[in-house]
């Protein structure tokens, strides 16, 4: 792991880049961490990297473990079957519904 200050980072930003290849990049303002450089291989990487800072999905997790704590979980077959109906066209999800 290197450090680097914004400053150097800023002269020097393609080998900075090239170095957080081999491990993150920590930047600095005045001597206190605020940023890290972090390469990606794929846009999955990417993907899970940017969620795992999400704010919106943070409370969303967060939210559906208390509701697993508190034992109001949806039951997995329960869930898939919701999926499964909001995938269906609105028309055929009516027709369904009149048959019941």
């Amino acid at each position: 792991m290197k450090i680097a200050s914004v400053a150097t980072v800023k002269t020097q930003f393609s080998a900075y880049l090239k170095a957080s290849e081999e491990g993150p990049v920590v930047l600095t303002r005045n001597g206190k961490p605020i940023a890290v450089l972090v390469a990606i291989d794929d846009e999955e990487e990417l993907e899970r990297l940017v969620l795992a800072h999400s704010p919106n999905l943070r409370a969303l997790l967060d939210a559906a473990h208390r509701r697993v704590q508190a034992g109001r979980a949806v039951p997995h077959k329960d869930f898939w079957q919701e999926v499964e109906t909001q995938k269906r066209p609105k028309k055929a999800r009516r027709a369904r519904a009149r048959k019941s």
